[in-house]
């Protein structure tokens, strides 16, 4: 079924002479992006293989994924980190820790939903009617869940619902009180925590557009369907809302499984520079050992600028800028 799934993407995502070069990836072997494609760095520039990057999760607790949202090589990379995390530290290893995978994808309030097509009590497409995937789920995020599916890997809904999200937006943070206890259940414990400083001043050059990699507004497309009624005057607390939202799921989770590890996946802006989800999982679980990696598609590709891409993550991937997006 995993290799089904990588072929599908490939023939989707990519023309046809990139997607023959995928097919052997997919196969038994690597299952992976051709390293053509690809060029993963430590913080310090050091080139890595993807191996290396699993090895380091021995003593984490959270792999945290940042990638841009329409890049289709960062979703082959995420599939294989998945399926190396689950054969190295899964349950049917050597190691058998508890593993999740914990997805911004999906919202809080349809874990249950997600929950049922995991444990195959309903159908994929009563799945897909009411769990509000992103435009891009079929070709950039179901291979994940397939994955998951197969190998009974719990999935993590961790995002906030985005009305709510819309709801602080316009109305500010202190609007959230006014929620039923119902659903007040799909955040986080409230108040959640304020964006720290270097994570708000980061998000002002962003909506200023002077910085390297993906707006959120841009990483975040897939999920916002509609526009936002109540306005924007509260943008940041907005996306520290998502932020806090994932940390809060993950955290929920490494407390009721001792030893657990976690495969989280979000736009970069969440992760990189160990701002955002980072933070904020410090804030809930001050313990967690996290590990960052963040894919980017760079014009230096395939040459690492330390002084530039080094601070984004533990290790970063660099992704060939002239390969075709996907739509999102």
């Amino acid at each position: 079924m995993l290799k089904s799934n990588f072929l599908r993407l490939a023939s989707i995502l990519l023309p046809a002479a990139l997607a023959a070069q995928l097919v052997p990836a997919a196969g038994a072997g690597a299952r992976q992006a051709p390293e053509a494609h690809y060029r993963a760095f430590d913080s310090k520039g050091r080139p890595v293989k993807l191996q290396e990057i699993v090895d380091a999760l021995d003593k984490a607790d959270v792999l945290i994924v940042g990638e841009t949202h329409n890049d289709g090589v960062a979703h082959l990379l995420e599939a294989e980190l998945l399926r190396r995390a689950d054969e190295t530290y899964g349950p049917s290893s050597q190691r058998k820790r508890s593993l999740a995978l914990s997805l911004e994808m999906f919202e809080r309030d349809v874990q249950t939903v997600l929950d049922e097509y995991l444990g195959g009590l309903i159908q994929e497409r009563h799945f897909l009617l009411s769990s509000r995937p992103w435009n891009n789920y079929q070709t950039d995020y179901r291979p994940l869940v397939e994955y998951a599916r197969e190998h009974h890997l719990l999935v993590i809904a961790a995002n906030a619902p985005a009305r709510y999200v819309s709801r602080v937006s316009g109305l500010g943070p202190d609007s959230l009180r006014e929620l039923s206890t119902a659903a007040k259940s799909w955040l986080p414990p409230l108040p959640f925590p304020e964006a720290s400083e270097a994570y708000a001043s980061k998000f002002n050059r962003f909506m200023q557009g002077a910085s390297v990699g993906t707006p959120p507004s841009q990483q975040s497309a897939g999920s916002q369907t509609q526009a936002n009624p109540h306005g924007g005057a509260h943008l940041l607390e907005a996306q520290t809302l998502r932020d806090a939202s994932m940390a809060y799921s993950i955290a929920d989770y490494l407390k009721r499984q001792r030893g657990a590890l976690v495969v989280q996946v979000n736009g970069t802006f969440h992760s990189e520079e160990r701002l955002g989800v980072p933070e904020q999982l410090a804030h809930y679980r001050p313990n967690a050992r996290i590990v960052v990696v963040t894919i980017i598609s760079d014009e230096g590709f395939p040459n690492f600028d330390v002084g530039r891409l080094g601070k984004l993550g533990d290790f970063v991937i660099l992704t060939d800028p002239s390969l075709p997006r996907s739509s999102s």
